[in-house]
Order: C-alpha cells, then sequence, then structure tokens
C-alpha cells in the first residue's frame, strides 16, 4: 500500500509515521508514506494557499489552484483508488471502512485546514470524505494519521501475529473481551479459571461471553446493529 498526503504543516506528520507499526510496515516494504507539502505548488512567492471567503465571514479557505496542481501532478506518477478529503462533515471512519480500504493500493489524503477547501476541490477530486469523530481538530494531518495506522495494521505481515488485528475491537461489532497476563493473581486479584485451563473451546465462549456483555455495558449502540451480538445480549445483563 502507497499513501501520499498533502499537508500545509508537514512536521506534524513527523513523529507519527517515524516508530512503531507504521515504521515497521516501511522497513518491510509492506507500506509506504509519503507527506507532500502543498505550499510547494503555490506560485506566490509568499507560498500562499489561502484566501479569504466570498461572502465574507470570519476564516480563511484554502484555494483550489494549489490544491489542483498538486494533485493532478501526483496522478501523473500513479492512479489512485480513493482521494480522500479529512473533513469534520465526512463519513464517520469505522473498522468496516478501515477493513475495505486496506485492500486498497493507492490511497491520496488531503488535510483540511482553517474553514476549510474550496468546495470546488471536492466536486472535481475528492471520492471520499472522511471524518474521525464529531469534533473540529485544527488540521486534518491527526485525523490523516489515524486513518492511515488504521489501515496498515490491517496489511498481511505488518503486525507479528497476523491474526491480531482480526480479533481486535469492532471486527466482530463487540468490543474485545478484558485480557490477562502474568501474575495468575496480584493483590487478592485473580485470572478467571476458564483462562487457566487450557480449554480452547471454553476459553472462545467466555471470550465470547465477555465481549457481549462489555459491549452492552459500555456501548449497546453497537449491538443495534450486530446480529450476531443482538440475539445474545440479553442474557448477559446484568
Amino acid at each position: 500500500m502507497h499513501i501520499d498526503i498533502i499537508t500545509v504543516v508537514p512536521g506534524l506528520l513527523e513523529g507519527p509515521f517515524a516508530h512503531s507499526i507504521l515504521k515497521r510496515a516501511e522497513d518491510k516494504g509492506l507500506a509506504s508514506i509519503r507527506v507532500i507539502n502543498l505550499r510547494d505548488y503555490s506560485t506566490s512567492k509568499q507560498k500562499q494557499v489561502d484566501d479569504y471567503a466570498f461572502g465574507g465571514g470570519a476564516g480563511m479557505v484554502m484555494s483550489i489552484e494549489p490544491i489542483a496542481r498538486c494533485i493532478e501532478a501526483l496522478q501523473k506518477e500513479r492512479t489512485y483508488d480513493e482521494i480522500i478529503y479529512m473533513t469534520p462533515d465526512g463519513a464517520r471512519f469505522d473498522q468496516p471502512m478501515a477493513n475495505a480500504l486496506s485492500l486498497n493500493q493507492n490511497l491520496l489524503i488531503l488535510c483540511g485546514h482553517y474553514k476549510g477547501v474550496d468546495e470546488r476541490v471536492r466536486e472535481r477530486f475528492i471520492t471520499k470524505e472522511i471524518s474521525i469523530g464529531d469534533y473540529v481538530l485544527s488540521g486534518g494531518e491527526l485525523a490523516a494519521a489515524v486513518v492511515a495506522d488504521a489501515l496498515i495494521r490491517l496489511i498481511p505481515g505488518v503486525l507479528n501475529d497476523e491474526t491480531s488485528a482480526l480479533t481486535d475491537s469492532f471486527q466482530d461489532g463487540l468490543l474485545a473481551p478484558p485480557v490477562y497476563t502474568r501474575p495468575a493473581e496480584y493483590d487478592g486479584m485473580k485470572v478467571p479459571e476458564v483462562l487457566l485451563s487450557g480449554h480452547e473451546a471454553k476459553i472462545n465462549e467466555w471470550r465470547f461471553e465477555a465481549s457481549v456483555r462489555r459491549t452492552q455495558e459500555r456501548r449497546p449502540d453497537l449491538l443495534r446493529d450486530n446480529q450476531i451480538g443482538k440475539s445474545d445480549a440479553e442474557s448477559y445483563k446484568k
């Protein structure tokens, strides 16, 4: 997978992509991320990429011209499966969306700033608009990093245990069950006996029931759209 990210503040993305799973994926040759400075495509001496909004009002708007030059130049290098715009009014990012996007080979992400981009950018170039939540950030860079992390960790071979991503919260519409490690007892607090039994079927059953209970307690909204968990939820209510 290759991801290009267009931004006006590339320094914000240096940290997330230089460490942990994202760096490991690049080192293994399984993914590559390139950060593009939008100001390099500005023709003004000040490298300006924004202007006042027509009709007045507070805040600046990202101009179409540098964005168009940037995207068109990148499209000459490769064909993108999706051109994504990070915006608060986009579709809510979730695990099913991450699963679907992780199957793509080339993605381009445009990070919004100020009051957003000229609407004509969205009309001409953008194929998918994504929000990571109902709140506003100073820019789309942190949101883009969240999306990139969620996608790249799903690529086979990125995680040491390839089944790990498949057992994460939300993959089956449920929250993950509680997890434990050594010691088996700490200050009178014991690990559930079933997890020490070595009986795989019973352990899997316990984990499923614990997932349903936890989802019912903490995110009952997930059960409304989850036919697997919905039928069992009433059984595990407190």
